[in-house]
């Protein structure tokens, strides 16, 4: 309140919605109170009201106000806008209250923290404190015995001269009591400093926080130094107690990996290297002779270990007999061509395989697992030729425990069943003979069982202890009693094994598939595979990505005597290469890594002549034999594999044949630049030449030879090499065709609508079809049309529809070659 031109005035401010009141007073006389709200402005006559300001009543200043008031406002407004005026007035000095009150919590919160902060800064300094005094007192305690322990050293000498006499110029008790003092005194101030010099900084929470000088030495470390301390006060430190270790000791070792062996340092080895006139770096490798001088030299002990040591880690384990359980016996149809083997096993599984081979015979091996109608389980191998059989037991892979040599009896005894009767006793299993074909007019089950006792072959009717069963594959008689035969033969042998162990197992064909990458058959023998486990398999390894069984079903695992196919190798293994699980997939490299170097140091040393005798020798057969160079590319490692073998037995002594390189897969640009380079023909096997690879071929005049039947490309080769090959039969390839879409016709089947891309296609000619490069099917067509007509051939870019005879096995995408074959004179240049 101000006098102002004799007047005075009190303002007063209410809450958001109330307006201002201000009261103006005048020699005692009372003006109009005015009333400021935020829509209009009003004044009220209060002639006769209290000079107390706002002290009256709210009523009573309404009653004052008379006929004064401005129209529009009423009493009860007017009562409402005061009171709410003395409300907001009352909110705001509660909310002051409660933000002071607010404030002081806040401040004893801040009070209540820095001294729970100053409390924990305290007790970490008394901590370091009396860990500090207590490495000071022991230290003082270490220096007293060192002190002690040297006027124990010097009291003999002192002793003599203590007995001299009196005038012998030996020191004085008195003298000596006055140095103790001193020496104390000393030893006290010197406390006394470091504790002023401790004491001298404060340790702040930034400063521990920060890490700045926030490390201490651990006990360790100062018991180190105590230790360190007595020996130096006791004369000297003590030599450390030498750890002699055990080194293996490979036939190369890097420098570094040698001290890590040792637990030296890299920099000593290095040196005594250097002493012994070597000059090596850490990474560099030294010989074993030189690394065992440096590891006698440190005083450590050799084991010399080889390469080989490697796979220790697939060594035979010996299965205790409580863990063996019975197997499914492995039978292995064997026989000559066209006996009736692969019939045979269809009749068994009730399925027809040979519909998919070429010319009617079995290119292939072929893995599968039969369930009779008793409930046993057998698993049977189907082999084409014995060349791969005779690889496996070469290798040492038993795969087979049974024998069942297949006979036809309208055919008799014949080479390859002499070479099959050969073949099972040499593998040392028993043989069951099945005489098929006996439904034929022509059959003599009787010769053929004479013709076997030329071969130590004794059947049982025959009074021998050799199985024998009539059967036929067409009208299936007898295939009860072979099945029996078999049962009882397995039964005899007592076949178990362990599946509750690292797989073991045995390679029956392997493959290159476009799609799924290297794909090995395997035969577990011992174990179980499963899906993940890591293995390694003659040269190659993998991880086991998937397991597909002889139905193109997908499983989890395969126990003993199951053959399956095994994706996730990272290369192509060989016919009869074992299998083995390992636990890590470092194993599995190093074992696959150290095989492909002794393969290729073996292959090295079989091609080179080493002596003088040799060289020589090898000279003269080079003037005097002329070979026939052939690279061979197969669809399976087997049938390479087989292929390699049979033109390897081709020649004589002034004829051979030499097989270059052999491969699994489709024939490559790499393999026209090697034949070009030797100057030999490239032959496929069931492969294809990619249009690259034809393209060179054709561009550098190199000869590529297609083949579906192995007996047909050896019989070629080897009237090619003899020279006596009167006519050949020679392919001309007149056209491809890309098939577009296929359709379904009533009475004739699958129809395949294709393009022409290449040449031309006619209805006389034989067909081909291709899927990635590979044969799928070979023969005719059995319609050619255009439109709706039927046609004797289509020229290149057109459409037309063809239909195969006997297969309808066909899909978008596939690609048809077609061919002409005609026999064709051969002349000797």
């Amino acid at each position: 309140m101000s006098d102002n031109d004799g007047k005075k005035t009190l303002g007063l401010r209410g809450g958001p919605r109330s307006g201002n009141v201000k009261q103006s007073f005048s020699h005692g006389r009372t003006k109009n109170v005015v009333v400021e709200t935020k829509r209009k402005r009003v004044v009220v006559p209060k002639p006769g009201a209290s000079q107390s300001g706002t002290g009256g009543s709210a009523s009573a200043a309404v009653a004052a106000a008379g006929n004064k008031r401005p129209a529009g406002i009423s009493d009860a407004e007017m009562e409402r806008r005061l009171r709410a005026l003395q409300a907001a007035k009352a909110r705001e000095g509660e909310e002051a209250a409660q933000r002071e009150a607010e404030e002081k919590a806040r401040a004893a919160e801040r009070e209540r923290m820095r001294a729970e902060k100053e409390a924990k800064e305290r007790e970490q300094r008394e901590a370091e404190e009396r860990a500090r005094q207590k490495a000071e007192d022991e230290e003082r305690k270490a220096r007293e015995a060192a002190e002690a322990a040297k006027q124990a050293a010097a009291a003999p000498a002192e002793a003599p001269a203590a007995r001299q006499p009196a005038g012998g110029g030996g020191p004085k008790p008195s003298q000596a009591a006055p140095r103790k003092v001193d020496r104390d005194r000393e030893d006290r101030g010197r406390r006394k400093g470091d504790d002023s010099e401790r004491r001298s900084g404060k340790l702040t929470l930034n400063q521990a926080l920060g890490g700045e000088g926030g490390r201490q030495k651990s006990m360790a470390a100062m018991k180190r130094k105590q230790e360190r301390a007595r020996q130096k006060a006791m004369g000297g430190s003590q030599p450390r107690e030498k750890v002699v270790r055990d080194v293996q000791l490979p036939e190369a070792i890097t420098v570094a990996e040698l001290a890590n062996r040792m637990a030296e340092r890299v920099g000593d080895v290095v040196k005594s290297l250097m002493n012994n006139g070597i000059m090596a770096t850490q990474n560099q490798t030294i010989d074993q002779d030189t690394a065992e001088l440096i590891i006698e030299e440190f005083g450590h002990k050799v084991t010399r270990v080889s390469d080989a040591d490697v796979e220790d880690v697939i060594k035979e384990i010996e299965d205790k007999a409580e863990d063996l359980q019975p197997r499914p016996p492995v039978i292995t149809i064997m026989g000559h061509v066209d006996h009736g083997k692969t019939s045979l096993l269809d009749a068994i599984r009730d399925a027809n395989v040979t519909s998919g081979e070429a010319g009617g015979i079995t290119q292939h091996i072929g893995a599968y697992q039969v369930t009779t109608k008793d409930g046993a389980v057998l698993s049977f191998l189907d082999t084409p030729g014995h060349a791969a059989f005779t690889s496996m037991r070469s290798r040492g892979a038993q795969v087979t425990d049974i024998v069942v040599l297949v006979v036809a009896a309208d055919d008799a005894v014949m080479p390859q069943t002499v070479e099959a009767i050969n073949h099972a006793k040499a593998a040392k299993v028993p043989m069951i003979v099945a005489i098929n074909k006996v439904d034929k007019p022509s059959a003599n089950p009787t010769k053929v069982r004479t013709d076997l006792l030329q071969h130590e072959v004794v059947v049982e009717q025959m009074s021998g202890d050799v199985q024998d069963v009539e059967v036929s594959a067409h009208t299936g008689q007898g295939l009860p009693e072979l099945l029996e035969a078999i049962a009882l033969q397995a039964e005899i042998l007592e076949l178990k094994a362990n599946p509750d162990r690292a797989a073991q197992g045995a390679v029956i064909e392997a493959q290159l598939d476009v799609g799924r990458g290297p794909v090995a058959t395997v035969l577990v023998q011992n174990g179980t595979l499963r899906q993940g486990d890591i293995f390694v398999v003659g040269e190659q390894y993998g991880k086991v990505r998937a397991l597909i069984n002889d139905k193109g079903e997908r499983v989890k695992e395969a126990g003993p005597s199951v053959p399956v196919e095994v994706l996730g190798l990272n290369g192509t293994p060989e016919a009869g290469d074992v299998l083995n699980v390992t636990e890590t997939e470092a194993q599995a490299r190093e074992i696959a890594e150290y095989r492909a170097n002794v393969a290729k140091e073996k292959r090295a040393a079989l091609g080179a002549a080493t002596t003088l005798e040799q060289l020589m020798k090898k000279a003269k057969d080079d003037e005097n034999v002329s070979e026939l160079p052939v690279l061979v590319k197969a669809d399976v490692q087997g049938s390479a594999e087989a292929i390699v073998q049979a033109l390897e037995k081709v020649g004589n002594d002034e004829v051979r044949v030499r097989v270059l390189h052999s491969g699994v897969g489709a024939i490559t640009e790499t393999d026209i630049g090697l034949a070009e380079a030797s100057g030999c023909p490239v032959i496929g096997f069931n492969v294809r030449a990619n249009a690259s690879a034809r393209n060179t071929a054709n561009q550098k005049g190199v000869e590529i030879r297609y083949y579906s039947v192995i007996y047909d490309l050896v019989d070629d080769v080897k009237a090619a090499a003899s020279g006596l090959l009167s006519a050949e039969i020679k392919e001309t390839f007149i056209g491809y065709a890309q098939i577009k879409d296929v359709f379904k016709v009533s009475n004739v089947g699958k129809v395949a609508g294709c393009l022409v891309t290449e040449g031309v296609a006619r209805r006389s000619a034989g067909v081909r079809l291709l899927r990635d490069n590979v044969v799928i099917h070979e023969g005719t067509l059995k319609t050619l049309k255009r439109f709706k007509d039927e046609v004797s051939e289509v020229q290149s870019g057109q459409e037309c529809g063809m239909a195969f005879e006997n297969y309808e096995d066909i899909r978008q995408g596939d690609v048809i070659e077609i061919f002409e074959r005609q026999e064709v004179e051969r002349k000797l240049d």
